[in-house]
């Protein structure tokens, strides 16, 4: 990504933040100023402009020191914030859980702490006041200390949750459901898929990080076995590591997932560039092997020859990032679609159905005695049936099932043809 698409992704974030976008500014330098990150003629260069346009902030999309931030906003004259502090605020908007909110204080306490020698009196709310100061302890000192309790805090109450989280998840697995997770960059259209698969009212918005916590709705598949398909927050370039590390209990309904669906916006100049970036953080959380199916999603704003052509250059994409450390990604692995239209949503399906080996699928079949309806119901909701009989005792039934189903109605099984009785 060049600094100019880097740019134009910075101004997306600060409009999803609710920013209006006044001018861009770009500065190139043999090595960045210890002191401002830009330079002292560039300063005076960017003083001018936000006078004249009247900004209140001004955003560097490189991550800055506590004396950067203190040295430029002594010169500018207004708030200033890099990235990362710029994706922290978007994140503290859009939580809405106790443990997104969990998440997101700890990730921009982590970043505050080794920036405190340059904040000066925007750190008063942590400290001041009788008997907060130890003898001899100076401000910052206090300051840390109060960080340092308060990220201990939450990291317990955060315990709790994986805790929680590993209780449900065990309750899950006790029952033959597979697990499917929505991974992809920010605003690929994850959440709008979600809703099309299951027909949930997740949020979905254009601005970035539109929803952030995760939600599982249970989805049937064409043969008729049930999934839980997950949808997680969206992937940044460049995502903070300490938000990476804050989620990590998010994150692993990533790393646990049977599937990966992901989620890619065809139509982005920039597609290629944010599918590697993706899987970068896969890595990273350790789910780089987990099998995916690649949804090329925004296909109808594209013509079906681009779409077969991003297929083919995402494919050589994966093929390299992987480098023969997992199985490659074949090109039917890859499917377009459009959350929007619903253009390829029963591929999807069938896609999925066909990689998830939790649960498989069999032929079975079975002898049900009279009034045995409550069975018979349980093959229709769960199963495909093929052949349904009756005769004086009973019914007979060959049908599709998930081994889970089998298993329940064992005592009912029968081998051979099926009677010659009428077919129903």
């Amino acid at each position: 990504m060049t600094a100019a698409e880097s740019l134009e992704e910075l101004a997306v974030l600060a409009e999803s933040a609710g920013a209006e976008v006044l001018d861009r500014i770009l500065q190139t330098r043999p090595a960045p100023d210890p002191a401002t990150l830009i330079g002292a003629g560039k300063v005076a260069e960017l003083a001018e402009l936000a006078a004249a346009s009247e900004a209140s902030l001004i955003l560097f999309d490189r991550d800055l020191t506590g004396p950067q931030i203190r040295n430029l906003e002594r010169e500018l004259q207004c708030k200033v914030l890099d990235r990362t502090q710029l994706i922290l605020d978007i994140f503290a908007r859009r939580a809405r859980t106790r443990e997104g909110q969990l998440q997101v204080e700890l990730a921009q306490l982590n970043y505050l702490l080794p920036r405190l020698t340059g904040r000066g009196a925007a750190m008063s709310r942590l400290g001041g006041g009788i008997g907060t100061r130890g003898p001899g302890e100076t401000k910052l000192e206090t300051d840390r200390r109060r960080i340092w309790t308060r990220i201990s805090k939450i990291e317990r109450q955060l315990r709790t949750v994986r805790s929680t989280r590993t209780i449900q998840r065990k309750k899950r697995e006790s029952v033959p459901l597979a697990t499917v997770a929505l991974v992809g960059y920010t605003n690929a259209g994850k959440s709008s898929l979600f809703n099309r698969l299951t027909g949930a009212g997740v949020l979905a918005d254009a601005k970035m990080f539109a929803t952030l916590d995760p939600t599982v709705r249970q989805m049937a598949l064409p043969s008729r076995r049930r999934a839980l398909l997950s949808d997680t927050v969206g992937f940044i370039r460049n995502l903070p590591t300490t938000l990476v590390k804050a989620f990590r209990a998010t994150l692993e309904e990533v790393s646990e997932a049977a599937l990966l669906l992901h989620v890619v916006d065809a139509a982005s100049p920039y597609a290629e560039t944010h599918f590697s970036h993706v899987l970068e953080v896969l890595a990273e959380i350790g789910a780089a092997s987990t099998p995916q199916l690649v949804v090329l999603n925004k296909t109808d704003l594209l013509p079906p020859q681009e779409a077969t052509a991003m297929a083919e250059a995402l494919g050589r994409r994966l093929a390299a990032q992987r480098g023969g450390g997992g199985p490659a990604l074949d090109l039917h692995q890859m499917t377009p679609a459009s959350a929007r239209t619903g253009e390829g949503l029963e591929r999807i399906a069938a896609l999925m159905d066909g990689m998830l080996d939790l649960d498989p699928v069999s032929e079975m079949r079975l002898h049900l005695p009279a009034g045995e309806g409550a069975a018979l119901h349980m093959i229709h909701e769960y199963g495909r049936p093929r052949e349904i009989r009756y005769d004086e005792s009973g019914v007979w039934v060959r049908a599709d099932l998930p081994q889970s189903i089998q298993r329940r109605l064992q005592q009912y099984a029968k081998r051979g043809t099926l009677p010659a009785t009428p077919l129903i």
